[in-house]
Parts: C-alpha cells; structure tokens; sequence
C-alpha cells in the first residue's frame, strides 16, 4: 500500500509535463544530464533566436515570475456547506483565496475544460494594490495575508510611481496567473480581459505572448460613461477588452442577438408566396459599387420583362444571354455573387426585381435600366445565426451596474454589469452546460450572469468565481453594510441574485441558482518536518499524518483535487462493516477514513467497495484510499490490499 504525501498533493507540474513532450518530439536533444542546448539549436535551425535583440517586453522580475507560474502549490481548497448553497447540487463554484494558488490547484481538474474566461484585473492606475506574490512559498504568503498561520500581518498597499516597480509588478503578477489559465481554457476556448489605458498595451504584449499573437481576435472599447468633466485633457469615457482565442482556428465566429429595434427597422417586408409566406425580410443589392472585382463576377442576369441587365462598367460579354460573363477591367462592376451562386438563390426564392428610377444597372448596350436585382436577408435565418458584433460596447455602462447593485442592496465600487458577461458568454458561443471561469471574480457578476443565462436556456450555466479576501476597510461603505471582505460581497451578490431569479425559475424549470463555497489553505496532510533534538518524538507524532482539526469532508475534496476529479463530482455514503465508506466521482475513487479498522473489519470492508465498485463499473482505473494509521498492524493493512487487488482494484493508497 503506497504512502499519500504532501507531495502528492501538488498542483499540475508543468515543467515535467512540457519537457516530456519535447522529448517525444526532439530525443535526439536530450542526453543523461538532461538537454543539449546545441543539439536543439541544430534540431530547430533558423527558429532559434540569437542575442538580446529581439521584438517583445521584457522586465525586471519576469524570469520569477515565469518561475512562479510552473512552480507547483501543496495548498488544498477546504469545502464551506455552511456559506453555500443548494451544496448537494449545484455545479457552481465560489472559491475564496489567492487566485495565482487556486488556478494551481485546479489544473489537474480542470485543465482543458474551460469554454470562457474573464478576469478584471486591477487596472494599475496607482490606487489598487497588487497582489502580495512572493516568489516563494507563495502559499505561505497567503496564509500569514488572511491571519491563517502567525506571523507579522501583510498590509495591503498601493501599487504607485514612487515604488520604482509600478509596471513590473503589475506584470509580474499578471503573467503566471495568464499562463496556468491558458492551460485550463478548452481548444476552443476564448478569454476576455477588462483593463484601462494605463496597463491595455502591456497586457496585449503579454497575452501576445503567452497566447500567440495570432489568437488575438480583437480589443474592444467598452463605453464606461457618457460625458463628465474629469481628466485635464480629455474625460476618460471608455476601458478596453481584450479578447484572445486558445486557438483562433478552433473558434467558432463570434455573433450576438438582434434586437427588437433593428429587427422592426430593418426587417419591413412580408413574403406573400411560396413556402416562406409570412416570413419577414431585408433586401439587400446584388450589385454594390465598393464589391472587389473578381473574374467570374460580371455577368447578364434576365429580368422577369425579358430584358438582361448587368453592374455599370465599360466591359460586357460577348454574347447576350443569362449567365455570359467578362472579365471585369479598372471601372466595371460586379454582382456580390458567381452565375454559378446567383442561380441557386434565384432558384430558391431568394432573388428580388425591383423597378426604380434610381437604379445603376444598365442594358448591354450601357443605357439604364429600370431594374434593380436584391437578395432577401431572411430574419428566421439571422435569429438563428445572430450578427456580427461590434467591437464598440456602448450598452454596458458603470452606471447600469451601479444601478444593478443597488438594487441588490450592496454597495461595491466600479462593479461591471452582469449584462455584459451575459453579452460576452453568448457571443463567444458559449452553450449550455459549458464552464466558465472567473479568477478575479469582485462582486461576481460573472456567476449573476451565469445563472440568468442558464435560467433563459432552463439549462445548467456552471460557473467558477475566485475571489481573494481582500479587506473592503473600516471606512468604506461596503464594511459598514456588514461586508468585511471582497469575497464576502461576491456570495452575498450571488444569493441576492438566486432570490430575484427564484420567481422564475419556478416558471421556467429546472436551473442552477446555487453555488458550493470552497476556501485557500495548506494540505490536510502533514509535512515531514522533523524535530532533530527529538527524532523519536516527531515518529511518534507522525503516525498520524492528517492535520489536527481537519474533517473528513476536508480530506475528501483534496483527494478529488489530487485525482484530477471535478469538485462538483457526487460523493455518496456506504456502510460496510459498521465503517463509513465514500464513493466518489461515481467509483473513481473510493475512501474509508475511520480512524480504527480491525483486523476482522478487513474483510468485510473490501468487500462493500468491490460490490460498490462492481455496481458503478467506472470506465477509468479506481484508487482506494485508507487512513494508514487506522490499521491495527501492517499485516491488517497488507490484507486489505491483496483482497482488492485480487478484485481489480490495484490503486490502493493510505494517509
């Protein structure tokens, strides 16, 4: 029976991972002693890059803080059913701790499965503080940060000029946390990321590199505010948003709803006939003058008096007839679409005459004609596929989500609108079921929007918010409503939306309005510290390697983290042999964390999980865990393992 340990508690190793990977790609790169640097150069001839002189931001601090981005966390995420709700349920998550530590510690469960992030991240204008990351023993830092374990207090401080470091330290704590949440987007997956003009060309150079420049899809204007009168120059009225892909090629093209107003603007006309009679539609011009000339392109079109009409030009084809094309010069016109294009739509019912005076058509002898050729725009097809949006938000101001939040009751600073992650959830495609993420959560109102986007579709919308206990101050009117901390205004903010949402969802059926509350701190198994002056002690001391205080829920949830295994999974309870067994994930793994198991309790335990496990038939490998303490001797323990081996259950592992 193999030993659990701190160790194995740790977060995705990336550098492992990656040099496997290279490996598998270039073996002829790697001796005993690891990588031959020359060897590779010679391997990836001119994609190396030589020198100094190269095109990218570079700073003081960016080596640690790409550093502190593979470095793995032996922290866990203990399970809070007293702040959640509908705990049993829900798929949703509210983690409340050091976002760089939780990204860590999520990778081994969610890496991969991520449809959308967005963060807003401090906008380093010289007011927020930034995130007290020390290069080390990250973990600790957050700790002594939230008075978890003694030691001198961490005081929050404004990232300003006279530091010296304003720049770099914004960017030493934005790169590692970009980089692990790259690894947990899907392949196509995309990120949005909100930021001011203080920091929007450092971060694109950033997501640049850690995304590609290539996945870049665009960067937004968001309309803040309308007017004002402060700035000495002009009146900050717009932020950005950035918006990169995982992998452009994998994401779908982005289209948003059309509204009410355009559709009553645009969409005047009623087919009269055929099998789309009753369907409202757009005409749109066959022939526009700004339309790129293509060789197949200028050709007669038959109008319905026998007469054939082709775009304004100087070249027209030879013979007279539908179809008979020329080869456009400097100054001709074309159709929109090929002979070939036009004649399946017209086919279709697609195709429109219209007589007008105002039309630039002409005959083939170059006068004018009295015909112009539409297409229909069909707005049963546009509400299917959306429009394209644009990438100048004006309908998502501050003053929307101030109004929002007020109406909650809470009062919380340049919140950003629920509408405009819903916005951002639909465009980007994201479907119902489809997790999205949020590591900068503040008020929450990605999980707002979330649960109201799941509540139209009467479908899940899960959603992860992380938020760091960041102290709102004595003197702010959010700690004088009852709010000590940011992370207490984001759950409050989610269980106000849950009561304004529950009246319909009681109409509409089935959604999740609940979310499950999980908290930062260190494994809740012991590490081997030992005591030099009194080794005999510290063994004696060790034999039981959980940490004092700790529950048996707490140990569960870091076996799922340590397993790779969703922490929404289901956990269900057995008795075998008067012992309390947990069944997790369905049978992926299964744990007995009594305290005493007897000699003539073996038997009938292993057998409760091998029906157990028979029953669920997991498809994956089952890991069986036991306290190694709670064995009555090491005979006890190695009975329990060949039993459930002899089963095929070969994972069998203690604490």
């Amino acid at each position: 029976m193999d030993q659990v340990t701190p160790g194995d508690g740790q977060s995705k190793d990336i550098v492992g991972e990656n040099l496997e990977a290279l490996k598998s790609l270039l073996p002829d790169a790697f001796t005993e002693d690891g990588i031959d640097f020359d060897v590779l150069r010679q391997l990836l001839g001119d994609e190396v890059a030589e020198g100094d002189e190269k095109y990218g931001l570079t700073w003081h601090g960016k080596k640690k803080a790409r550093q502190i981005a593979l470095t793995p966390s032996t922290g866990t995420l203990r399970p809070c059913p007293e702040e959640s709700v509908d705990w049993e349920t829900t798929q949703n998550l509210f983690i409340e701790g050091d976002n760089l530590e939780v990204l860590k510690l999520l990778q081994r469960s969610y890496a991969g499965k991520v449809k959308m992030i967005y963060i807003d991240p401090p906008y380093n204008t010289g007011k927020e503080f930034i995130y007290p990351d020390k290069f080390q023993e990250n973990l600790d830092t957050y700790l002594k940060y939230t008075g978890q374990v003694s030691g001198e207090g961490l005081k929050l401080s404004s990232n300003t000029d006279a530091s010296g470091r304003r720049h770099t330290n914004w960017l030493s704590m934005m790169l590692p946390r970009l980089a692990i949440a790259k690894h947990l987007l899907r392949k196509n997956g995309v990120i949005f990321l909100s930021i001011g003009q203080d920091e929007v060309d450092n971060l694109t150079l950033i997501c640049d590199e850690i995304f590609g420049e290539e996945n870049l899809i665009s960067i937004c204007s968001r309309v803040v505010k309308t007017g004002g009168q402060k700035g000495a120059y002009f009146s900050p009225c717009v932020d950005y948003i950035l918006c990169y892909a995982k992998s452009i090629g994998d994401l779908s093209p982005f289209r948003e709803e059309i509204s009410e107003n355009v559709i009553n603007k645009v969409y005047t006309k009623t087919e009269q006939a055929g099998e789309r009679a009753g369907e409202r539609y757009r005409s749109m011009g066959l022939y526009q003058a700004m339309l790129d000339k293509r060789a197949n392109q200028r050709y007669y079109i038959k109008c319905p008096d026998g007469s054939f009409v082709i775009p304004p030009g100087n070249s027209f084809p030879h013979e007279i007839g539908e179809g008979t094309q020329v080869t456009p010069d400097d100054g001709d016109g074309v159709w929109r679409w090929t002979f070939a294009r036009y004649k399946k739509e017209r086919d279709a019912g697609n195709i429109e005459f219209i007589q007008s005076e105002k039309s630039s058509l002409v005959h083939p002898d170059g006068s004018k004609a009295p015909w112009n050729v539409y297409y229909k725009i069909w707005l049963k097809d546009r509400l299917e596929d959306g429009q394209l949006p644009g990438n100048i938000l004006t309908k998502f101001q501050s003053r929307h989500a101030s109004a929002e939040m007020k109406a909650l009751g809470i009062p919380f600073d340049f919140p950003k609108p629920s509408a405009l992650m819903k916005f951002l959830m639909t465009i980007a495609g994201v479907k119902p079921g489809e997790l999205v993420l949020d590591f900068f959560a503040g008020s929450c109102p990605l999980g707002h929007a979330a649960m109201e986007l799941g509540l139209d579709r009467s479908a899940t919308q899960p959603f992860i918010c992380v938020q760091l206990p960041e102290p709102t101050g004595e003197t702010s009117a959010e700690y004088k409503a009852g709010f000590k901390t940011i992370s207490d205004i984001g759950k409050a903010r989610l269980r106000r939306a849950r009561d304004v949402l529950s009246d319909k969802a009681r109409v509409k059926g089935a959604s999740d309005l609940g979310f499950k509350v999980f908290k930062l701190d260190s494994s809740n198994i012991q590490a081997w510290n030992p005591d030099r002056g009194d080794l005999d002690q510290t063994l004696l001391d060790h034999q039981r390697h959980l940490v004092e205080g700790r529950s048996e829920q707490d140990v569960l949830y870091e076996l799922l983290l340590k397993r790779g295994v969703d922490l929404t999974v289901p956990i269900e309870v057995r008795e075998a042999a008067t012992k309390t067994i947990y069944s997790i994930g369905y049978g992926v793994l299964f744990a007995c964390l009594s305290e005493q198991i007897a000699k003539a309790e073996i038997e009938g335990i292993a057998q409760g999980i091998i029906d157990w496990h028979g029953e669920l038939a997991p498809d994956t490998d089952t890991q069986v865990v036991f306290r190694d303490s709670a064995f009555e001797d090491d005979i006890a323990k190695s009975n329990m393992t060949v039993i459930l081996e002899q089963n095929g259950i070969a994972h069998v592992r203690s604490l």
